[in-house]
């Protein structure tokens, strides 16, 4: 936008403008570089959809514990959009001229609807990655709960068979010891008859 309002100002020449006009020039390729070599994963995440790359970039996030696709409040769906020259700018953002003053108010005009939009994809990324952060954390919290569900399910299940081996052993021993006794009493009869 800066370049256009120095291209608009009265006080440059048709030289300076043409100066002006190949700084944009590289300007345009430097964005459709980066956005051609911007990718995660094989997948040009500022180039637009494959084979159509005037539509956004739409990936799908599996983010609960269930099947994909089973909840629809378990997916995340990010559209990113295509930041490419031709897109920010309009079909004619290679015939953009800075060489007279209407030129460049043209170019303005594009320079601002293009702001817009890269905006406007900045604000709902920025939304995508909060609800991600927010999901992080309910995941998280999830993960401590269930993690002391466990923990208390094991350590009943210790203290229970614990019980049960203690009431085993204390039966055990009382047996031994009736039997230790059924076996003395028929002998202190006989004892007491000879």
């Amino acid at each position: 936008k800066e370049l256009a309002v120095q291209s608009a100002n009265g006080s440059n020449q048709d030289d300076d403008r043409k100066l002006i006009q190949k700084e944009v020039e590289q300007l345009k390729s430097e964005i459709d570089a980066i956005a051609e070599k911007t990718q995660f994963n094989k997948m040009k995440l500022l180039a637009g959809k494959e084979g159509n790359a005037g539509d956004p970039l739409e990936m799908t996030f599996q983010v609960g514990a269930n099947k994909a696709g089973a909840a629809k409040a378990e997916e995340i769906t990010i559209k990113i959009s295509n930041v490419k020259v031709v897109s920010l700018f309009g079909v004619d953002a290679d015939t953009v001229s800075l060489a007279t003053a209407s030129g460049a108010k043209n170019l303005m005009s594009s320079v601002e609807g293009a702001i817009i939009k890269l905006a406007t994809s900045r604000a709902d990324l920025g939304a995508v990655q909060n609800r991600l952060e927010h999901t992080i954390k309910n995941l998280d919290n999830a993960v401590e709960n269930l993690t002391a569900s466990e923990s208390r399910i094991r350590h009943t299940d210790m203290a229970k068979e614990m019980m049960e081996f203690t009431r085993t052993n204390i039966l055990n021993q009382a047996a031994q010891a009736m039997l230790a006794q059924a076996n003395q009493l028929p002998q202190g009869v006989l004892q007491l008859l000879r």
